[in-house]
């Protein structure tokens, strides 16, 4: 069961905040069973994830019954609701019930009188069902047993060194792997306290006085813009940043305000955590470490017909692959998808690009399907190059592509957003990394075109 210790450690007078809501690990487990009580069946459960004691409770009473969840984004619309719900065959609905005959016919669920105790659960059943959006179609449900995140959980608490002494906090949503699985199941199964935010507001971590924060580059930024909260956070002995790139002028940013390099961690909803700097070990600008304890990584050629793996001199981009025991049982209701991510043998097709040096420290450069460039018999990957050009300070915001050319094959070019001098860009990203990475045209524009979710859409970028 995930939360084993959840009933078994000693009692926390406050192992759980959401703002100024607290709960004891006792109260906790009253309030979950009250809601277990009172679930009409086994569900799956669709749980209005909003940054509440009520989801968190919620999310618990389910893992504590036997009963798979499935958080749904609080800002999701009707569309992608109604996929959600009806995908993965919800039968209740926990939280505010949001307008729409897609959700009139689901019971709400309310707390029974009196709590229900604890089932036993196969380790091998689906606990979670998370939606995750691909570049088309509807999102797909990940799978995840009650295994493969204890097992997961279980590889962090070695590398983090995480102890149940420590306080978690951070302000992440709570539908996602980082934010509901790590930050909240996390501690709740290593015994430790959590406190969540509400807000990923850089005041609002530095009064968390926690040991261990996590956070998302956009919210490091924030708080390397605060210098006052971002010194605050000190006393930490751990910074994890992930779910992104973590700008290298950024990463020491935070080191320097704070006293302690962050550490960067890699990992996808349908896998967990597989690659992480270790607490007692390096951390290195732009690179996401080695593979956690029972997780682990090839990289395969990106080039088609080739086989064996990649070598490993930090510089030759390969496809990443995973496997290990913390690795989801497959898309719900998408055999296509599933067959077209699996390479056999227990390896998992993750779609992204990497390098890897002598060591085996990892470094994510792109994603295959859009972030794999061709040019001059070299295989880049543009996340890397966009990492170097948002370091600069005359760059808002950048989309690397390959556009064809007769001689190269595929030219490297640059679609910023910002101001400057095109050339000065092409110099430093020369500076930072391999010369043949250099961007062979810089093209400013007024904004990248992005799809309904957020994300740029490079297909359309130099038609």
């Amino acid at each position: 069961m995930i939360l084993t210790s959840l009933t078994s450690a000693e009692d926390l007078d406050r192992a759980v905040a959401v703002g100024d809501d607290v709960l004891s690990r006792a109260d906790l487990v009253e309030r979950a069973g009250r809601f277990a009580a009172g679930l009409p069946d086994d569900g799956p459960v669709a749980v209005h994830a909003t940054a509440s004691i009520d989801t968190i409770v919620a999310v618990t009473g389910c893992l504590l019954a036997g009963v798979p969840v499935v958080p749904v984004p609080p800002d999701a619309g009707p569309a992608e609701r109604g996929h959600v719900l009806r995908d993965s065959g919800a039968t209740a609905w926990a939280g505010d019930r949001p307008d729409g005959a897609e959700v009139a016919a689901l019971p709400p669920v309310r707390p029974a009188a009196s709590a229900a105790a604890p089932r036993e659960v196969d380790p091998e059943q689906t606990a979670m069902l998370l939606y995750t959006s691909g570049t088309t179609g509807a999102p797909k449900g990940a799978q995840l047993s009650g295994r493969a995140i204890a097992s997961g959980l279980d590889a962090l608490f070695e590398v983090w060194d995480w102890t149940p002494g420590d306080t978690v906090a951070h302000g992440l949503p709570l539908f996602h792997v980082h934010g509901l699985i790590l930050g909240v199941l996390g501690s709740l199964r290593r015994g430790s306290r959590v406190v969540h935010t509400v807000k990923p507001q850089p005041a609002r971590y530095a009064a968390a006085g926690a040991s261990m924060y996590f956070a998302v580059p956009t919210v490091w930024n924030r708080i390397a813009d605060d210098p006052t909260s971002a010194r605050a956070l000190g006393s930490a002995r751990l910074l994890v940043s992930g779910s992104a790139p973590l700008p290298a002028s950024l990463f020491e940013r935070i080191a320097g305000l704070t006293g302690q390099a962050p550490v960067e961690r890699y990992g996808m909803t349908e896998t967990m955590i597989t690659l992480s700097a270790r607490a007692a070990g390096e951390r290195r600008a732009g690179w996401v470490g080695l593979p956690v304890p029972g997780a682990e990584t090839r990289l395969v050629p990106a080039g088609d017909g080739e086989t064996g793996e990649v070598p490993g001199d930090g510089e030759t981009v390969g496809r990443l692959e995973v496997r290990g025991p913390m690795l989801f049982s497959g898309y719900l209701n998408r055999p296509d998808a599933d067959a077209e991510c699996r390479a056999g043998d227990g390896w998992f097709r993750t779609g992204d690009l990497a390098v890897r040096d002598a060591g085996g420290f990892h470094r994510i450069v792109g994603r295959e399907s859009t972030d794999l460039i061709k040019s001059g018999g070299y295989r880049i990957g543009s996340g890397e190059i966009e990492a170097v050009l948002l370091d600069h300070p005359s760059v808002s915001e950048v989309a690397v592509v390959g556009l064809p050319d007769p001689d190269l094959g595929q030219k490297i070019v640059a679609f910023v957003v910002g101001d400057g001098d095109g050339q000065a860009l092409v110099d430093h990203v020369a500076s930072q990394l391999s010369w043949h990475k250099r961007p062979r045209e810089v093209v400013f524009v007024d904004a990248l075109p992005r799809n309904p979710m957020g994300k740029v859409q490079k297909k359309l970028l130099g038609r």
